[in-house]
């Protein structure tokens, strides 16, 4: 007689303990919650519209500029009424503009400007005065030396004046010195500059002294 062997135990176990895995896998998906999942807020867009205030200011005594303003951390240009200095210190003309317009970029902008998302880093306190005797024509001497200025406040100044016709007569650098002796630079206004004020090279171009007349 021919000995056949039976099947194993640990074969006849095979299929039911499939069986029970395959149970045990399809009752452990994970349940759909009802609960809320805080994410955090929406990401928040300003929408840097340009009220055109210059229609709200028709009692102010000034002239009519565009004030170049921080928004989505790029310059835009905000049409204002810009009011004459009280206080006028010097009798230069171009300075006279430059220190009523450095007196809008300080100011903090209106309600409807911080709501569209405006800002301006220009400190307060900054003033403009004449040309020294053999800066070139149309230099602003701020009492500050421009390169220590924070670089966007530096872009604001530069751009603001290189759009106005009294300070800049037409497209070009704007030359800007510093208090007592300290030597006139010139800086542009270019796209590069709008778009990514913080980019501003802090220190201008030298510009030559002009002939002294003889």
């Amino acid at each position: 007689m021919v000995w056949r062997p039976g099947p194993s135990r640990p074969g006849a176990l095979v299929l039911p303990c499939l069986a029970l895995v395959a149970g045990l896998v399809s009752g452990c998906g994970i349940r759909a919650t009802t609960v809320p999942v805080d994410v955090g807020p929406a990401p928040s867009r300003v929408s840097c519209d340009t009220p055109d205030q210059a229609s709200d200011q028709g009692g102010v005594q000034g002239f009519r500029a565009s004030v170049e303003l921080v928004c989505g951390s790029q310059l835009v240009g905000v049409e204002r009424i810009v009011p004459v200095p009280e206080k006028r210190v010097v009798r230069d003309p171009v300075a006279l503009v430059a220190q009523a317009l450095l007196e809008a970029l300080e100011k903090s902008p209106s309600s409807q400007e911080r709501d569209a998302g405006f800002t301006t880093g220009v400190p307060a306190g900054l003033s403009a005065g004449a040309p020294r005797p053999g800066d070139p024509a149309g230099t602003v001497r701020l009492s500050r030396k421009p390169e220590d200025l924070p670089p966007v406040a530096l872009s604001q100044i530069v751009c603001t004046l290189a759009g106005n016709e009294a300070v800049s007569a037409g497209p070009g650098p704007v030359v800007l010195g510093g208090p007592d002796a300290d030597p006139p630079r010139e800086w542009e206004c270019t796209e590069a500059v709008r778009s990514r004020p913080e980019s501003v090279p802090t220190l201008g171009e030298l510009v030559r002294p002009s002939a002294k007349p003889s």
